[in-house]
């Protein structure tokens, strides 16, 4: 199993939106090193939920449901955008916030830090469990 991050601006589609409809498609994906990292997800893969506005934080885990297709919403002919399908795992107990994670020494070659603007990213299992442990506190 493979630990990810997604971002999502809660104003278009937030935690809430995907607690609500149990499932969407990861769509409109348009970074090539995000598109790369879509391809490399696999069902069963876990996904940290980041919302990207407002307080930037992690809120929650979603499961890969279904790895890489092509994405409905691309209508570049140009390029092969993908998206996958996504469902709600869990609400972290608390908020894990930017401001945490930068914060914290342990983080410093965390993609989330180092790139700031890629809005989908591995993670590493270690980097996985200081988050979940932070959620906890």
């Amino acid at each position: 199993m493979n630990y990810w991050l997604i971002k999502s601006d809660p104003e278009e589609f937030g935690w809430k939106e995907l607690l609500h409809d149990g499932k969407t498609a990861w769509t409109g994906v348009r970074s090539a090193a995000a598109a790369l990292n879509l391809k490399k997800m696999k069902v069963g893969d876990i996904a940290l939920f980041y919302e990207s506005q407002g307080p930037k934080k992690v809120v929650g885990l979603a499961s890969i449901k279904k790895s890489a297709y092509p994405d409905p919403t691309n209508t570049d002919q140009k390029r092969d955008w993908v998206a996958v399908d996504i469902v709600p795992v869990k609400a972290l107990k608390k908020p894990v916030t930017l401001a945490e994670i930068k914060a914290d020494a342990f983080f410093v070659d965390f993609s989330l830090v180092r790139q700031s603007r890629l809005s989908v990213m591995p993670v590493t299992i270690k980097q996985y469990e200081k988050i979940i442990e932070k959620s906890q506190k």
